[in-house]
């Protein structure tokens, strides 16, 4: 037979009450009284019926993540430092793949699966202005990622627009002046390739560089095949270019790669920067220059904001959005000269 919460109490000679409370690690427990019931739980191996707790407090500790695709580096480091995070507040990640798609996103919002957990951290790549109804939901809902509609629920994201800026006037400051960017993306209305390219256009025309399409190239996915193809189409126009501003790192690693085929070096002949500061970013040949886009900050803020929600139990308090700082990481692939 499994033992019992007064099993517990019987052997450790306390309350079923003061059990309970060091179970759910309530403060005002002599120390004394702790150890007592914690060898009591460890000589009868207790198991807590978590099930019974969850009825009882309405909590799961609990929580769902939903990110577009964990073959990309970026969301799975992400949702590494998000379920990390979240383990330091004692609670549990579910992680869901929506394929960036719209159906699958406003799917999991009405998902039976969610009635498991405590609330939702999610990153959408498909939904738009006109889903902001859906995201009226009875739990609590963080959005985590970089589309800029104007959200009825808390927001955490970084500043693209700005950091964007940013790396084209460190290319620019370091000498380059025909600077090509890979991964527009003419379908997305206001998500991140938007953000990025306004950025990159900004910096040019502060310091009086012509805008050029032909240094554009459009990637729909930023995966390191798809910089590969952009910086093939890229060469294959003819036109000048002396670096590149990957919209990602996994596209700048893709066209690094293709640019040393060509027998152009990295980054005498072509400077690289890209966006993200993934781990393998520093171990690339050369290394890759690179956006930090506060990416721990932002997985750590958007679990506490959370956190903050379920434990207000559903009580009122406005939306807010939260913007991460961002910092250039110099490497071998764009140095400052």
């Amino acid at each position: 037979m499994a033992a019992t919460l007064r099993d517990v109490a019987k052997l450790a000679g306390v309350s079923f009450k003061t059990v309970s409370n060091v179970i759910n690690d309530y403060p005002h427990v002599r120390p004394a009284t702790r150890e007592k019931v914690e060898r009591a739980i460890a000589e009868l191996g207790y198991k807590p019926n978590m099930s019974a707790r969850s009825l009882r407090s309405g909590r799961t500790d609990t929580i769902a993540l939903a990110v577009p695709e964990l073959n990309l580096s970026y969301f799975a480091e992400l949702a590494g430092l998000i379920i990390a995070a979240a383990e330091e507040k004692g609670l549990v990640t579910l992680v869901e793949q929506t394929g960036g798609d719209r159906e699958r996103e406003l799917a999991l919002l009405h998902s039976p699966r969610l009635s498991m957990t405590d609330g939702l951290i999610i990153s959408p790549l498909g939904m738009g202005q006109q889903d902001t109804e859906a995201l009226d939901v009875p739990f609590p809902l963080v959005l985590l990622g970089e589309r800029t509609f104007d959200w009825p629920c808390d927001h955490v994201t970084m500043r693209n627009e700005d950091a964007a800026r940013a790396a084209t006037e460190y290319l620019i400051s370091s000498g380059r002046r025909r600077i090509a960017v890979i991964g527009e993306n003419e379908a997305e209305i206001m998500g991140s390739a938007r953000l990025r390219l306004r950025g990159y256009r900004e910096a040019l025309a502060t310091q009086g560089i012509e805008y050029d399409e032909r240094l554009v190239v459009r990637a729909t996915l930023w995966h390191r095949a798809d910089g590969a193809r952009a910086m093939r189409e890229l060469l294959e126009r003819g036109v000048e270019f002396d670096a590149v501003f990957g919209f990602n790192d996994t596209l700048a690693l893709g066209a690094m790669r293709v640019l040393q085929e060509a027998g152009l070096r990295v980054p005498e002949d072509v400077a690289v920067l890209g966006f993200d500061d993934l781990d393998e970013a520093a171990y690339s040949i050369p290394s890759l220059t690179t956006v930090d886009p506060g990416r721990e900050w932002l997985a750590r803020t958007a679990v506490d904001t959370l956190f903050e929600r379920i434990g207000r139990g559903g009580a009122e308090l406005p939306p807010r959005t939260k913007l991460a700082d961002f910092r250039i990481i110099e490497r071998e692939s764009a140095p400052r000269d």
